[in-house]
């Protein structure tokens, strides 16, 4: 009976596989509504005022640093917790893939985070003058908890490992 439970148990983690495949499918989506913007912004580009262009800009990095976290979640995920990618030695490879345990991964998320938060917040300075004062401080405190907690989680992680 023991050895069925653990057996149901560690196969039970392949419940993760179509997660990730849905994570894919969600890059998809991103891609797509990237291509949008700038297919919306090209024929205007020449009218558009300089500051909506970066913003929109800022808009398309943000979906790009989005885009890479998904696929580190995604392939790191699918590696830790599921099974390893059986990719060919003639296949091109990422050279972290198999590298990053679910700590790494998750300083990687909050780098990220904070990352897109710094870019979220740039675009809100850029539109400072049509917010309120205290939106733009509760963005600010927003983003240095995202700070404060990416320095703990990996302060946290750098005296656990040693």
């Amino acid at each position: 009976m023991e050895k069925f439970f653990e057996r149901t148990m560690y196969a039970s983690r392949w419940l993760l596989a179509p997660i990730y495949l849905g994570l894919s499918l969600a890059l998809l989506a991103l891609g797509l509504k990237f291509f949008q913007e700038v297919f919306h912004v090209l024929p205007h580009v020449f009218s558009t005022p300089e500051t909506d262009l970066i913003l929109l800009v800022l808009s398309l990095i943000d979906m790009a640093l989005v885009g890479g976290l998904l696929v580190m979640v995604m392939f790191s995920g699918y590696e830790n917790f599921v099974s390893q990618l059986d990719i060919g030695d003639e296949a091109e490879k990422l050279n972290w893939l198999g590298k990053m345990d679910s700590s790494s991964l998750k300083n990687k998320v909050a780098a990220s985070i904070v990352a897109i938060s710094s870019i979220h917040l740039l675009k809100v300075f850029m539109n400072a003058s049509n917010l309120d004062s205290d939106k733009l401080l509760w963005y600010v405190i927003i983003h240095l908890t995202f700070v404060v907690s990416a320095f703990a989680m990996g302060y946290l992680d750098k005296i656990t490992r040693h």
